[in-house]
């Protein structure tokens, strides 16, 4: 069987936010295929169980703690000295050790690392003659000129410097590696945009179609917005909700709630709480029963990048969602179809109470959106091209 060093910005294991979700799947699909040596950077403790599943998985698991002042020096550094901050922060010597260990009792078939801050592990001695593929996901440093049009001095100037460090970096990639993968045509397109046509690879979201399944429960007149709300998107999009739209959709709904769903809530955020009708849910240990029980799924997000697993799990649940734009731009859905789409204040306030107004409308969409996601999001065909990338098919004998 093929020998698969997997290097992972974060721990993949609980499957439970954005980047773990993908790198989980993608993380059975290679254990199904092969031997898997996992090396990860862990930003917080990990569980027993947590440890538990990755060894079921894996031959070797080695989970690299890194502390929060150690690793934002280290971004300094990084900075300083001409990189990115991004590299600084995933930097490890003890996880440097580790693959240098590892390489010299394995003869690696594959290194697979999931986005371009770990690039430069592969570039170490034992590591560079490895044949290689890069997960990208999304296009980071397009996220952090996004992030720099969205802000204000002296941020501005410190996302677009990270853009531009990490552009050099998605650029040194290209060409280099077997597959650097994004997970949209959209991202495809920005990719090559600044290397070369058919530089990337597409390989898709999916979502678990079992564990997000439709539930039969009594629905309330509540909106639902999942998502860390330490993330500058998803702050963004709770706060711009919450004061621009919420306000009229309460006037003409006084009994409506809007749940704000997800862990580590900004001051901004928190401050929400104080807003009738708001209710400021936090971290939960499952989201379902707070979005089951919810008449609608709004996903406001003004700065959005790539595929968004809580528009693909609302989907596979059955609900009706209000999504902006930008978290549609790596779909294939039709809007009026499977969801609605809203982008000034006026169409978000129309569209939400259109829903909250006509139960029959609701199920229409959700019935949609589930058939949607289940022709299209299956995580195994999804990361087929992914996979195909790191297990390339052996030539005709």
């Amino acid at each position: 069987m093929s020998r698969i060093l997997y290097l992972t910005h974060r721990v993949p294991f609980p499957p439970d936010k954005g980047d773990r979700i993908r790198t989980y799947h993608l993380l059975r699909q290679l254990a199904a295929r092969g031997r898997v040596w996992l090396g990860c950077l862990a930003d917080e403790p990990v569980p027993p169980e947590s440890r538990a599943a990755l060894d079921a998985l894996c031959e070797r698991v080695a989970t690299v703690p890194v502390g929060r002042r150690a690793r934002w020096a280290k971004a300094a550094w990084s900075l300083t000295i001409g990189g990115s901050l991004s590299e600084g922060l995933f930097a490890s010597k003890e996880l440097r050790r580790t693959l240098r260990a590892w390489a010299a009792e394995v003869k690696f078939d594959a290194v697979v690392a999931s986005s371009s801050a770990l690039w430069p592990y592969l570039r170490e001695p034992p590591l560079r003659d490895i044949p290689a593929v890069v997960d990208l996901i999304d296009v980071d440093s397009q996220k952090w000129l996004d992030f720099a049009g969205a802000s204000r001095a002296p941020k501005k100037w410190l996302y677009r410097l990270e853009a531009a460090r990490v552009r050099k970096l998605e650029k040194a990639i290209a060409g280099k590696v077997r597959a650097a993968v994004v997970v949209s045509r959209a991202e495809a397109e920005v990719y090559n945009s600044f290397t070369f046509v058919g530089a990337a690879t597409v390989a898709t979201n999916g979502v678990d179609l079992e564990y997000f399944a439709p539930v039969a429960c009594e629905t309330q007149p509540a909106l639902a917005f999942v998502g860390a709300l330490d993330y500058l998107p998803n702050e963004d999009a709770a706060v711009w909700f919450a004061r621009e739209m919420w306000p009229a959709i309460r006037a003409r709904f006084p009994a409506a709630e809007f749940r704000i769903i997800g862990r580590n809530p900004t001051p901004a955020v928190r401050a929400l709480a104080t807003v009738p009708g708001v209710n400021l849910v936090g971290q939960v240990p499952d989201v379902r029963p707070f979005v089951a029980s919810a008449s609608v799924v709004v996903v406001p997000l003004r700065l959005a990048r790539g595929v968004q697993n809580k528009v693909l799990e609302a989907m596979a649940m059955a609900k009706a969602l209000v999504v902006a734009p930008p978290a549609l731009a790596a779909l294939n859905t039709t809007p009026g179809v499977h969801l609605l789409a809203a982008s000034t204040p006026q169409e978000w306030i129309d569209s939400v109470c259109g829903l909250l107004a006509d139960p029959l409308r609701r199920q229409q969409l959700g019935v949609a959106a589930r058939q949607y996601v289940e022709q299209n999001h299956h995580w195994e065909r999804c990361l087929q091209p992914l996979v195909d990338s790191i297990f390339p098919p052996s030539p005709p004998a």
